[in-house]
């Protein structure tokens, strides 16, 4: 069976057996906000607030990524990197940290993720990371430090003719494609292709009697650099709404050079999911990862369902997503921030940009206040995980509330209060008062549980921008408003 993951892929594949996949295809984010507001847009028909992002590309040096890179050097030991090499990265660094930070950040994350790639691809296995000149340098001593540089075998170079020339330096009109094995026993077919019509040209007119090219010599075996593989057209039939999406073509000659048929394909970063759709039509099992449950959804609904035809539970399986309070209580266990990107997705709000320790704005629900409206308003969202909850809560978000310009306030809990604590929430947030709208009242301040969101109840609130599915909600709409306000 095939697998769409929600969720990080470091976490997802942490739990994965030794020699498990034959071939990873990645192309990380390094500036992939734009992509995914993109996404979002696309959902919406309306340009989103600059707080949107599905994923964090604003790479700082926040206290988890310090704690990482001051682990790194124990890590890099623990999955068998030798010494010399372990030591070059700690100088690295620590220069890097004074000069460029964000790179810094960005390389510390991409290590813990290629450590376990590496633990994870068979011995016949192969990887090949797509990047672009930002940071392609950077990534390759990196992966010549994890992989081996013996192991690195070509950068190849994707060269494609998009849009127009530079003003102020060359127009940049190539990505690097990475690839290592990790021995020497990697499967490699490289499977032959036509000649490009430019070099066709001119072996035509280097031929002094001007014959045709026969079919036996038209084609050859490829080279390093791909010349021939378009970049999409902004009205391509492939188009899913990233900036950075690739054709299914390149997908289609990575895995047929480098994996047998029902071989397994990785792309730990699957966004829109050209590498699943190429590695189901030649053949081969498939697992997709992405953080955004946006995009998992976009990748099932639209590249597979409706573009390839395939059916979910019989052709592939979406994992990562709780289906229950116990899967809901399991995810905030292992993973407190996913947790809570969860929780605002489930409720169609859109996460912020900043991982937060359990405090300030989670998320919002952007809402017009009629379907004229162009203007966007929101619903804050904040995501209470652990076993209780305190009234010192709900007056911190209403906090937030006089202090914003959203209109609302939602507060999600694991376990709703009960009793008297219930009673004292309830009259707190109804102390807020109620926003009013075409003669309807929306409760201003409002409490949802996790157990109530999966009976499909939501917030009450106007027209939601961007909900994820069509079906009407038990807990929205007018009959719940007018309900309210009887």
């Amino acid at each position: 069976m095939n697998h769409l993951y929600y969720g990080d892929c470091l976490t997802i594949m942490q739990e994965w057996p030794l020699d498990y996949v034959d071939l990873i295809y990645l192309d990380p984010p390094f500036n992939s906000n734009r992509s995914y507001n993109a996404i979002y847009k696309d959902e919406t028909g309306l340009p989103l607030p600059d707080q949107i992002e599905a994923f964090c590309d604003m790479w700082e040096l926040d206290r988890e990524r310090e704690r990482a890179i001051k682990h790194m050097p124990i890590l890099l030991r623990e999955n068998g990197i030798d010494d010399a090499t372990t030591e070059f990265w700690r100088l690295w660094m620590n220069a890097l940290r004074d000069t460029q930070p964000s790179l810094l950040a960005y390389l510390s994350y991409m290590v813990e993720r290629l450590l376990v790639m590496k633990r994870i691809l068979k011995p016949t296995g192969s990887i090949y990371l797509h990047c672009d000149p930002t940071a392609s340098h950077y990534i390759k001593v990196m992966m010549d430090g994890i992989f081996g540089h013996k192991n690195f075998l070509n950068e190849v170079i994707w060269h494609y003719q998009t849009g127009g020339a530079g003003k102020r330096f060359y127009a940049k009109k190539h990505d690097s494609i990475l690839f290592y094995s990790i021995g020497k026993h990697y499967k490699f077919y490289p499977n032959r292709i036509r000649f490009p019509r430019t070099e066709k040209s001119l072996l035509r007119a280097q031929n002094p009697k001007g014959a045709r090219i026969s079919e036996d010599n038209d084609t050859k075996l490829p080279l390093d650099v791909w010349t021939d593989i378009s970049a999409l057209n902004p009205v391509a039939n492939e188009r899913m709404g990233y900036n950075t999406q690739k054709p299914v073509e390149l997908l289609e000659r990575i895995i047929k050079a480098s994996s047998d048929p029902g071989d397994v394909v990785l792309d730990p970063f699957c966004g829109c999911g050209t590498t699943v759709e190429a590695a189901q039509k030649l053949g081969r099992k498939w697992i997709g990862i992405d953080i955004a449950i946006h995009a998992i959804k976009r990748v099932a609904s639209v590249r597979l369902e409706n573009r390839i035809g395939l059916k979910q539970g019989r052709d592939f399986e979406i994992q990562g997503v709780p289906r229950n309070l116990e899967g809901a209580q399991d995810l905030w266990e292992r993973d407190k921030y996913h947790f809570q990107k969860w929780a605002v997705e489930q409720v169609d709000g859109f996460v912020t940009s900043k991982k937060s320790n359990d405090g300030g704005i989670d998320g919002r629900i952007y809402i017009r206040k009629n379907w004229q409206s162009k203007d966007l308003d929101s619903m804050v969202l904040e995501v209470k995980g652990g076993k209780n909850v305190f009234i010192g809560d709900v007056r911190a978000l209403r906090g937030v509330l006089d202090n914003d310009n959203a209109l609302m306030a939602g507060l999600i809990v694991m376990n709703k209060p009960t009793g008297t604590k219930l009673t004292n929430f309830n009259r707190f947030m109804a102390e807020a008062g109620d926003l009013t709208i075409d003669g309807f009242d929306y409760p201003k301040m409002q409490l949802l549980s996790v157990e109530e969101i999966f009976e499909g109840k939501r917030f009450i609130t106007p027209s939601i921008v961007g909900k994820t599915d069509n079906q009407p909600s038990k807990l929205s709409g007018w009959d719940t408003v007018q309900a309210h306000n009887s």
